[in-house]
């Protein structure tokens, strides 16, 4: 004969597996574990549960440095901070340097082209008010 449990607490109690206490409060079934974490929710498994907030870990202050310790870290900042002020310098050195050769090189590559140029000397002035824009787009007038 079967019977029908809807209530599984009710097929612990008719097994005898539940504790209950004098008031008749069911507290637990016998033989099992109560797993109150589960599965973490972010699904990160390898994350390990921390047992308390991060503001609940006491923190020590650690003891005053030396005073040889501190002028000690401070020659070092010091030295740093005069090593990458150097490294500063040069890199804009270098930079400046390269802009001027840039420039040097950029002055002669025009005089160079300005003198392998074919030039017709316009001697005629006149020739000027009758030309049409577009020609007159052409003329340049260099100082000799």
């Amino acid at each position: 004969m079967k019977t029908e449990i809807k209530n599984p607490s009710m097929l612990l109690k008719q097994n005898n597996l539940v504790i209950s206490d004098e008031a008749g409060d069911v507290q637990q079934p016998v033989g099992v574990v109560k797993d109150t974490k589960g599965r973490i929710k972010s699904g990160r498994t390898w994350k390990t549960l921390r047992e308390e907030r991060h503001s609940a870990i006491k923190k020590v202050k650690p003891l005053k440095t030396s005073w040889e310790k501190k002028m000690d870290s401070k020659k070092t900042h010091k030295f740093f901070k005069e090593r990458e002020q150097e490294l500063k310098e040069e890199r804009a050195q270098r930079m400046k340097e390269k802009r001027e050769r840039g420039e040097l090189n950029r002055k002669r590559r025009e005089e160079n082209q300005r003198k392998s140029e074919v030039v017709q000397v316009i001697k005629n002035t006149a020739k000027i008010k009758r030309m049409k824009k577009k020609q007159l787009r052409t003329i340049e007038k260099r100082a000799s």
